[in-house]
């Protein structure tokens, strides 16, 4: 069975990749480093936001109650 990619292993690039592009974009054009990171993080911010609020990791609020087995 092969590897199949998930929602937030998509999540995860985009956050890489946001900041990446930022880096990239900063050496490459006449802009500021800075600004650019600024920018892209951002970017990055949203990507977070939409894997953390809009399609989080639980289905339903009541998930958040279960309580969780002893580790030890």
């Amino acid at each position: 069975m092969g590897y199949t990619w998930q929602y937030y292993d998509l999540v995860l690039l985009g956050i890489l990749g946001s900041l990446v592009a930022g880096v990239v974009v900063g050496r490459v054009t006449p802009m500021e480093p800075q600004t650019t990171l600024v920018a892209f993080s951002a970017l990055a911010a949203v990507v977070m936001a939409h894997g953390l609020f809009v399609n989080g990791p639980v289905d339903e609020p009541t998930d958040l109650a279960d309580e969780v087995d002893a580790l030890n």
